[in-house]
């Protein structure tokens, strides 16, 4: 959740400095190198590093509660634990099998795996998955247009695009955070025998 927290810091950051250059009277498609004190090639470097560091710790535990989801029900898991991890990785597919797996680890760690799901049980986890989804795919998006960006108001557009996913990503850390805490406290309520007050 730290990790998280500190991607949200990043983004709110790098997010201000397109809405910099959006709005700036003359854009510069080469944009400032630094922002006051802070080198911004710096910044975009420490961010990567914070995501990539946030993936492999948020891989870890989605793989050790799916372990956990084997013992509770593991008849109603529909893919093995090593999905957990190699679902992440495969194109396209990775689009939609986490969030598969992600469901069925939810049902297994609720007091009652065997229940209908209630009317809005899984909007957390779909409303997660949703901005990360629409937020890669933007980001991707943003990226190949400055990759072909040879005007001004290309590059704007671009960049537009790289701030819509800045939003989008703020959207889904926050809400991977809650899930984080949702889905770890429904584990621990079931492994020590609590019932929680609230699923």
């Amino acid at each position: 959740m730290a990790l998280l927290a500190g991607n949200i810091a990043f983004d709110l950051f790098l997010g201000l400095m397109d809405v910099r250059v959006v709005t700036a009277a003359e854009p510069d498609p080469y944009g400032p190198e630094t922002f006051g004190p802070i080198d911004l090639n710096l910044a975009y470097s420490l961010s990567l590093t914070l995501y990539l560091a946030t993936a492999v710790v948020f891989v870890v535990w989605f793989h050790r509660l799916r372990k956990n989801a084997e013992i509770w029900a593991g008849d109603l898991q529909g893919r093995k634990p090593g999905w957990a991890i190699g679902g992440w990785f495969v194109p396209l597919a990775n689009l939609w099998i986490p969030r598969a797996v992600a469901v069925d680890i939810w049902r297994a760690s609720r007091w009652q795996p065997y229940a209908a799901d209630g009317g809005r049980e899984l909007t957390l986890l779909n409303s997660w998955w949703t901005c990360w989804v629409a937020g890669t795919l933007v980001n991707w998006t943003s990226g190949q247009m400055f990759k072909r960006a040879e005007t001004i108001e290309a590059w704007l557009d671009a960049t537009r695009w790289s701030l819509a996913g800045y939003v989008l990503d703020i959207a889904a850390a926050v809400l991977a955070i809650l899930f984080v805490r949702r889905l770890t406290s429904m584990q621990h309520a079931k492994a020590t025998g609590m019932i929680p007050a609230a699923q």
